[in-house]
């Protein structure tokens, strides 16, 4: 429906950022992580998920394209809400919520405010299942049949960012390219970096 918001950010509060477009204001929920991005008074961009309920239509806006994304994975999943995606995104980045999914760390999870451990495991186990569709244990991307580099932390990386809607394909070329010892979160940042 509303792809994203570009304006004057004129009011931020606690979860809310107000970006005036055209002379309308809209209000849009954000994480804490988003709004430190932010800065009162001055032109901002912000892409958007709305949701619609028989008695609301909320607008939930991300600074970045991969926090959005990491936003729609989490709320198809049973359980979890856009306000418990917001505060899941408030406390950990995508990154961190792809290599704790990837190491199937569920205790994480449970540091965002409204999840607990029966829901930190649900999530660890749908997403999970969202790499395994992706990329298969042999190291090799399930679609395209190309040869995922099987040194150091680059099929962690792949599985990681398989978890934020990256398929194999387009992140193997940039990964094959990075230090094989580089730490799993630093090829992820690096990847992302460069496909922004």
């Amino acid at each position: 429906m509303i792809y994203s918001v570009r304006g004057n950010l004129i009011l931020m509060d606690a979860g809310i950022a107000v970006v005036e477009c055209g002379g309308v204001g809209y209000r849009v929920q954000t994480s804490i992580s988003t709004q430190k991005t932010l800065k009162l008074n001055s032109e901002v961009m912000l892409y958007t998920y709305m949701n619609v309920r028989e008695d609301a239509m909320e607008l939930f806006g991300f600074a970045t394209k991969a926090e959005l994304a990491t936003f729609k994975m989490l709320i198809a999943i049973t359980g979890v809400g856009p306000k418990v995606a917001l505060a899941i995104l408030s406390e950990l980045s995508s990154e961190q919520i792809a290599m704790a999914v990837s190491a199937g760390d569920s205790k994480t999870l449970t540091r965002a405010s409204g999840v607990g451990p029966k829901l930190a495991q649900r999530i660890v186990l749908e997403l999970k299942d969202k790499i395994k569709g992706t990329v298969d244990t042999e190291g090799f991307d399930s679609g395209k049949g190309s040869v995922i580099a099987d040194t150091g932390n680059v099929p962690k990386a792949v599985a990681a960012l398989a978890v934020l809607g990256y398929s194999a394909a387009d992140v193997t070329p940039i990964l094959s390219r990075l230090d094989p010892s580089m730490s799993v979160e630093a090829m992820i940042a690096a990847t992302l970096r460069q496909m922004a």
